[in-house]
């Protein structure tokens, strides 16, 4: 037998998609009270393209993996910007001004 490529060992990223019935809501307005949405099985998310609905423990899983993209994203965000370089020292107060306000010799 060959060795296989490791197929088994790294979970497929399935991208997701707000469900079109409930627009994401897991839930849909019936006569007298809220139903849950049979559209996405209560989850508010289905397959990108396809609108296939995911078990359970799949949901979950690519959840998390939307959770943590989303984490990153923020905190590269509250990072900022990052200056280096002439730029940098051009940005920071020197305090060579009038009154110890920053100089830049424009």
């Amino acid at each position: 037998m060959q060795k296989g490529q490791g197929l088994g060992f790294k979970r497929q990223r399935i991208e997701l998609e707000a469900c079109p019935t409930c627009k994401g809501k897991a839930v849909v307005e019936g006569v007298f009270y809220e139903q849950i949405c049979t559209a996405c099985n209560g989850s508010g998310w289905v397959v990108l393209g396809s609108g296939l609905v995911l078990p359970s423990d799949e949901l979950v899983t690519q959840l998390s993996f939307k959770l943590q993209q989303a984490q990153r994203e923020i905190d590269g965000l509250q990072q900022g910007p990052s200056i280096s370089g002439p730029a940098a020292y051009y940005q920071q107060n020197n305090r060579r001004g009038a009154g110890g306000t920053n100089y830049t010799g424009d």
